[in-house]
């Protein structure tokens, strides 16, 4: 299937590894130019190198979401290096640590993150009746399992409001605003690897609940992400997309 993708101009924050990271493979193999940031620059230039040797075209700088200064003088550089912006993707989280500081750190990360570069996004967006898609949780949603009362998921509650309200309110304005919501996903270094090597009980159980009997993968997020993203799409504004393999308990209404 054709996503309609091909010249697009995409920015994806968190973009080194992870979701972000396939993220950005999804686009370029769509044909996107990309815009590409994260706080490593080292992680983040052998990210812009390999797909710069796939032949995609990447404008890549070491930027903390959390300078929200910062971030909007990259949505701007990154505009003029690629000519404009087509696809923004809000990938960002500081996570589920729980210390003194979780609070902060997610409210300037996960909310904040959102807020300043979608404000930063929107004139850009706005002349190329672009999209954004940010990334949430299931634990957002759902309370039974693997949720916890901490930051990480009042905040990413918070995301999916957020970006509900935005749809409506920049749907007028030729933008679309959505969301995708993962559920556990395993790649190499992130918590779920963690969880594999330390709490090996806990990662099996996380299997046995899930219905098609697997982890999910960057690779699942990725393509729904673009999906929502592309033109084909165009008429899916402020939905909210579980991608979880079903294992959230609620229905989803």
């Amino acid at each position: 299937m054709d996503l309609q993708l091909r010249g697009k101009r995409a920015l994806v924050t968190g973009a080194s590894r992870g979701i972000g990271r396939a993220i950005a493979e999804t686009l370029a193999e769509e044909g996107c130019a990309l815009a590409l940031c994260a706080r490593g620059a080292a992680d983040l230039e052998t990210a812009a190198s390999q797909l710069r040797a796939r032949g995609a075209r990447v404008h890549a700088e070491p930027v903390d979401v959390t300078d929200h200064a910062a971030l909007a003088a990259f949505v701007d550089r990154s505009a003029a290096e690629l000519g404009g912006l087509d696809v923004v993707v809000s990938n960002v989280s500081a996570g589920a640590a729980k210390d003194a500081d979780q609070w902060q750190r997610g409210l300037d990360a996960d909310v904040l993150g959102l807020v300043r570069l979608t404000e930063a996004a929107v004139p850009h967006l706005e002349r190329s009746r672009g999209s954004i898609v940010s990334i949430g949780t299931t634990n957002a949603v759902d309370n039974a399992w693997p949720s916890a009362p901490n930051a990480y998921s009042s905040l990413k509650a918070a995301v999916v409001h957020y970006a509900s309200a935005q749809a409506h309110a920049l749907g007028p304005r030729g933008i679309r605003v959505n969301t995708v919501s993962p559920g556990p996903v395993f790649f190499e270094g992130g918590a779920w690897a963690t969880i594999k090597e330390h709490r090996r009980e806990a990662y099996d159980d996380m299997i046995a609940r899930s219905p098609v009997g697997r982890i999910g993968t960057p690779q699942d997020v990725a393509a729904a992400v673009a999906f929502l993203a592309s033109p084909l799409s165009g008429y899916t504004n402020g939905a909210h997309l579980v991608v979880d393999g079903g294992i959230t308990s609620r229905v989803q209404l």
